[in-house]
């Protein structure tokens, strides 16, 4: 269980912290959070207020860093338990990075890629499916 707002404060501590480990810096006006129901495989949802967070931050590095950033980042989540499920460094021989990682346990994804034609980084977290705690009843008086 997990209320939203301690979920996106969870999912920013893992973007700083792939950012810190790269040493780039994010830009805290391109924030994205978006939550989502979650949805079961046959298209089921729960009336629980189940939720997915996808939470994404941008920042600007040198293009030819890229496949740098990546391969630190992917060094810190290897070395913090994630399993890899996506690399490169380039593509048709010019930088254009990408590391996606899956923690097997909490079961989140923690991306850092190339993003667009730019400079840009983009780093990613989804949650899986999280539920809120639920709102305890008001106390009431028996006086």
């Amino acid at each position: 269980m997990k209320s939203k707002d301690d979920a996106q404060t969870w999912a920013q501590q893992i973007t700083e912290h792939m950012a810190r480990t790269a040493g780039i810096e994010t830009d805290p006006a391109t924030i994205d959070a978006l939550f989502t129901p979650c949805t079961g495989k046959n298209g089921e949802t729960a009336s629980d207020d189940r939720y997915i967070l996808m939470y994404s931050v941008k920042s600007s590095v040198p293009r030819a860093q890229h496949p740098e950033v990546v391969r630190k980042v992917r060094d810190m989540l290897t070395g913090e338990g994630l399993t890899v499920q996506g690399y490169r460094e380039t593509v048709d021989g010019k930088p254009d990075a990408l590391v996606d990682a899956f923690h097997p346990s909490s079961r989140y994804l923690a991306t850092a890629e190339t993003s667009g034609s730019g400079d840009r980084m983009y780093l990613r977290v989804i949650t899986p499916c999280l539920l809120p705690p639920s709102e305890e009843p008001s106390p009431t008086s028996t006086s």
